[in-house]
């Protein structure tokens, strides 16, 4: 079963698994089945062997207005199909997590060495001071790679409420012997990607503003790194997990990404140069919820999953920009 089966992500998902000779059962609200609704658990998972869970409320969200609806589809639907899980018996389930639960990234200090700084201050934003510092000593650090084992620290609603699928799925794992897998994906894009909404994800805000003529605001000064990461390649992250070796009785977890970080900034200026323009613009703004950087180690991913993307950035985002 793949939940979210519509979706932008659990469409690829879907189709991947198709292709290569799975049999899918998908459930989504846009096919009038709830993650949330036990009756149409209980009649779609006979016969059910594994449970990719892509669905979810996604995005960084609007305000607090938005916390009832997080812990709604994001929590308490993982907790039902858990339940509903363990009622029929099945043993598998690979979850959507995300790289939000992070928080901010690593960074190594020439001091400390490797630190995790705290949340950045209206203060320093206000004025432009957007590199995070060391937390010791208050000195320069340089972002590095994160990986899965670093404590999570999450700084909005959605990140909050993946983290605790991955707590409810471990809490699942542990009663029943069952297996599962989170996969922390990052800065997913590519076709079908929802977009004029201010859920949607920046790759998808930017191109609507191109495609209206407009230029893409890029917030802060466009040097955020982020690791942006194909659809494709996250469908098949999901084909890898279904195939790998299970360990029964607990949650393992996978960075899914390119290994190979871009700027924000850098992204706004591929997709502007495949449609022509215009330029994008840096306007100094920021949201309290992101952070500064995050940029992921996929080995782990790699050498247990036999993981590794393959769509390079310049081709992945000229298709994006006429997708």
């Amino acid at each position: 079963m793949v939940t979210g089966s519509a979706g932008f992500i659990g469409s690829h998902v879907v189709e991947v698994l198709e292709a290569a000779g799975h049999e899918v059962v998908g459930l989504d609200l846009r096919t009038g089945a709830d993650v949330r609704d036990d009756a149409a658990l209980d009649r779609l998972l006979p016969g059910v062997d594994l449970v990719a869970h892509q669905a979810a409320k996604v995005g960084l969200g609007v305000d607090v207005s938005d916390l009832p609806d997080y812990a709604s589809v994001n929590v308490y639907g993982t907790a039902v199909l858990l339940a509903a899980m363990a009622r029929h018996r099945i043993g598998r389930l690979v979850l959507a997590s995300s790289m939000v639960i992070y928080g901010e990234g690593d960074y190594e200090c020439a001091r400390h060495g490797r630190v995790r700084p705290g949340p950045r201050t209206v203060p320093d934003l206000e004025q432009g001071r957007f590199e995070p510092v060391c937390p010791r000593c208050g000195e320069p650090a340089a972002c590095a790679a994160i990986g899965e084992d670093a404590p999570p620290d999450p700084r909005n609603a959605y990140a909050t409420s993946k983290l605790t699928q991955e707590h409810l799925a471990a809490n699942w794992a542990r009663e029943t012997g069952g297996s599962a897998m989170a996969l922390r994906y990052h800065n997913v894009y590519g076709p079908r990607m929802p977009r004029d909404t201010p859920y949607a994800g920046v790759a998808a805000i930017f191109r609507s503003e191109l495609e209206a003529g407009r230029a893409p605001k890029v917030f802060e000064d466009g040097r955020q790194m982020r690791d942006f990461v194909h659809v494709r390649d996250v469908a098949r992250a999901n084909l890898a997990a279904i195939l790998a070796l299970s360990r029964p009785g607990e949650l393992r977890a996978y960075n899914v990404a390119s290994g190979t970080p871009h700027t924000v900034g850098e992204m706004a200026a591929a997709l502007a140069a495949e449609r022509g323009g215009p330029n994008p613009q840096v306007t100094g703004g920021y949201r309290l919820g992101d952070v500064r950087h995050i940029v992921a180690s996929p080995e782990r991913a790699g050498l247990e999953l036999g993981f590794r993307a393959e769509v390079g950035f310049e081709d992945g985002m000229k298709e994006f920009a006429r997708s």
